[in-house]
């Protein structure tokens, strides 16, 4: 074996998305040497491009949100449900946590780029196009890279915070990876030339439209500032078997199938090959270990239902480098309980509603027309992203109190 050249930074940082460049951003700004090696080009293709609100907290703590209300995204204020004739609408102004009133839907490859470019202003170095191959932990954390032309160096680093989303990088040289207990979904989308002139629609809303006759078969649509619009379709994978050959004709016979959603549609410009995610459920089993954390999608993954994967990335990103400060500055940090088991609680909280989605529960309290207005605006909370507002009954007894109301709104099923 050759020896690698070898090089030492304080903090590494394992891909520059969402998560990576706002952890990167908080730690440079404590004074603090910081890398982050991402392994692709940016800008580069991303889903989860329905913002919640409680992400532009962390936007902000990073020093980034000017910039990105100077983007020229689409503002959101909100969420839509559709069922049959069904709707139901979410105002994140009107919420039980009086968090932030809007937010943004984006192209994660513009909006990605964006806040990487706005950490690398802010003095953090990223090197694109090099791949983390393999890792030790064993004493002084030491990464082993692979630049694009093949060559290869050796990082060593006092602390490692993996920000790799799908690709997990840590959980995959480490073995901590483990089953998720979610059901195996597939997930078949595209960007579409929206065209759309329905008196109905929101384009201030993401609109999450419930299939006719399968419940736990949804739409996204996320209709963007150009006038494109995100759309897919999100179910078990037995809904998908012997589709995958054609996505495209996939994608548009389920739409087909989903009368509002097509009326939504009808005039929309099919100019992007759809492309398939499936298994995409992942757990690992510790987010933190000696000398490195993980953070967001590259920990734990739950669905995309409510949008929640950049919420609960931005989050752990922030933590996650309160904690490493406090560290590296010679503070004793317990990971377990200041880091794991409070990120955690609101993954929770996500979790009791995405099961709650797919068994109906959550889907009969989103679309009884009885619900309590201070109720609506605890539910509001959740779907703005403040899963983490222990305040927030809703937030405190996830599953008891989804329970107590669901038994009060199940009705007729449409």
């Amino acid at each position: 074996m050759p020896i690698l050249e070898s090089e030492q930074r304080t903090v590494v940082v394992i891909g520059a998305g969402p998560a990576g460049a706002i952890a990167a951003a908080l730690l440079k700004r404590k004074g603090h040497d910081v890398l982050i090696v991402e392994r692709q080009q940016f800008p580069r293709f991303s889903i989860g491009e329905s913002l919640l609100s409680h992400c532009l907290d962390f936007v902000e703590e990073a020093g980034m949100l000017d910039a990105v209300q100077a983007a020229g995204f689409q503002m959101k204020n909100g969420a839509a449900f559709a069922w049959g004739e069904q709707y139901s609408a979410f105002d994140f102004g009107d919420t039980f946590s009086a968090g932030k009133p809007t937010t943004f839907q984006v192209q994660r490859a513009s909006f990605d780029k964006l806040l990487a470019d706005q950490a690398s202003a802010q003095g953090v170095e990223i090197r694109y196009g090099q791949a983390i191959i393999a890792a030790d932990f064993s004493a002084t954390p030491r990464l082993q890279v692979r630049r694009e032309d093949g060559s290869e160096y050796s990082l060593e680093a006092r602390f490692v915070l993996d920000a790799s989303g799908y690709g997990r990088v840590l959980p995959r040289l480490l073995g901590l990876e483990k089953p998720s207990d979610f059901p195996l979904r597939q997930a078949i989308f595209t960007h579409v030339e929206d065209r759309i002139d329905h008196q109905g629609f929101d384009r201030n809303k993401i609109l999450i439209t419930v299939h006719p006759e399968h419940r736990d078969v949804w739409f996204w649509s996320i209709p963007f500032s150009d006038g494109r619009c995100s759309v897919g379709v999100v179910g078990a994978k037995e809904y998908f078997a012997g589709r995958q050959g054609d996505l495209d004709a996939c994608l548009k016979e389920f739409v087909a199938q989903t009368p509002s959603l097509h009326k939504v549609l009808v005039n929309a410009v099919w100019d992007t090959p759809a492309r398939t995610i499936g298994g995409y459920a992942a757990n690992v089993t510790s987010l933190h270990g000696k000398g490195f954390a993980l953070l967001g999608n590259a920990a734990e993954f739950l669905d995309p239902v409510f949008s929640s994967g950049v919420t609960i990335a931005m989050r752990s990103a922030s933590m996650a480098a309160g904690l490493l400060d406090a560290e590296l500055n010679g503070a004793a940090v317990d990971w377990q309980s200041q880091f794991a088991a409070p990120l955690k609680r609101g993954v929770d909280t996500f979790r009791a509603y995405v099961e709650g989605w797919y068994d109906g529960s959550f889907q009969d309290v989103i679309f009884y027309p009885g619900s309590a207005p201070e109720i609506r605006r605890m539910i509001s909370s959740i779907l703005a992203g403040y899963a983490w507002d222990s305040r927030n009954p809703f937030v405190a007894e996830p599953a008891r109190r989804l329970r107590m109301i669901a038994e009060v709104c199940a009705g007729p099923r449409a």
